[in-house]
């Protein structure tokens, strides 16, 4: 297996093991957080509700990404056009940037209380993992 098809495969993992979280949130649970507020200021540092209209377009976007960057590495036997799978892996790769470095502020406390939950999750698993898919992803781009 080449690089570019491992990097891919560990972004769509990625993905779609985070939309497989937010069907999961569509359901009214609030695993791992005992009610709605709490997860959301636990995941985003901000409220916001946890329902269908506002998840189904984020599930959508992490399966429409994860398809992108498997058929940019030629994974999905050629159905998509090559320019629709290299926008969508390059989207893929900037997005995960962007938030990658605003964790990075975070960290620094910038914006987020050091005290708080989703500090110790932005430090310890959302940067990391978006620099991780950065990095993944521009692979598979390029």
């Amino acid at each position: 297996m080449r690089i570019h098809e491992l990097a891919a495969i560990v972004v769509a993992a990625i993905l779609g093991a985070d939309a497989l979280v937010h069907v999961y949130w569509m359901t009214g649970r609030t695993w791992p957080a005992p009610d709605t507020r709490t997860l959301s200021q636990m995941v985003l540092n901000f409220e916001v509700p946890f329902t269908p209209r506002v998840l189904a377009p984020i599930v959508l976007i992490l399966v429409a990404g994860a398809t992108a960057v498997l058929a940019r590495a030629g994974q999905l036997g050629g159905w998509l056009p090559g320019w629709i799978a290299t926008a969508g892996s390059a989207a893929v790769a900037v997005g995960a940037l962007l938030r990658g470095g605003a964790g990075i502020v975070w960290a620094l406390g910038i914006g987020a209380d050091r005290n708080s939950a989703f500090y110790r999750l932005n430090l310890t698993a959302y940067t990391p993992m978006c620099l991780i898919l950065c990095g993944a992803a521009t692979i598979v781009t390029v």
